[in-house]
Order: structure tokens, then sequence, then C-alpha cells
């Protein structure tokens, strides 16, 4: 077996945690703004504007992506983040991702 379809078959049933398609760093940057991501999290993610909110601009986009899905689904308890989160789509996590990581 290719490894190609080794990897499709564990990423389809979830053995492995990857996007199967990369998101928009444009769109990303655009949401970041109209969801106001930038009110605490600072310009380009990287300037929080208190000391217990991350700077996550520059971070991996899976990790970003994973933690926005924690947040999205409860897994991860925040009272600002999860009604944050439950806004975003699955096309919005990964262009907040891929935007970030470019930061």
């Amino acid at each position: 077996m290719r490894i190609s379809a080794i990897i499709t078959i564990l990423a389809l049933t979830g053995l492995i945690n990857t996007p199967l398609q990369a998101g928009d760093a444009g769109a990303g940057a655009n949401t970041f703004m109209a969801k106001g991501c930038v009110g605490c999290h600072g310009a380009a993610g990287k300037a929080p504007i208190a000391p217990n909110y991350p700077a996550i601009g520059g971070k991996p986009a899976d990790v970003i992506a994973a933690e926005l899905n924690k947040f999205r689904s409860g897994e991860r308890n925040n009272p600002i983040m999860m009604p944050m989160a439950a806004g975003l789509n699955d096309a919005d996590v990964a262009n907040l991702a891929a935007y970030l990581a470019t930061q």
C-alpha cells in the first residue's frame, strides 16, 4: 500500500488529526478582524492586551485549529473563547489557523 493511501485512511478514520485542506490566510485575516479577535490577542495575534491572553500569532496552524475546536466542542472551557469559537465553522477555523500561522 502506498504511503499516501495509508495517510488518507488514517486521516479519514481520525487516527491522525490533520486537516485535509489548508485554510485561506487572507480569509483568516478578515475573520480575525471581523470576529474581534484583535481586541484581545492584538495585531496579528502577537500583542495581547493583557498577560492572561495568549500571543497566538506564529503558532502552528494545527495547534491553533485544535485549540479552537476544543473551545467549539466545550472540551476546553473558557467563558470568553467558548462563545467566540461557537460562531466559527470548519472553514473559519482552517482560515484563522492559516492566517495566524503566517504571522
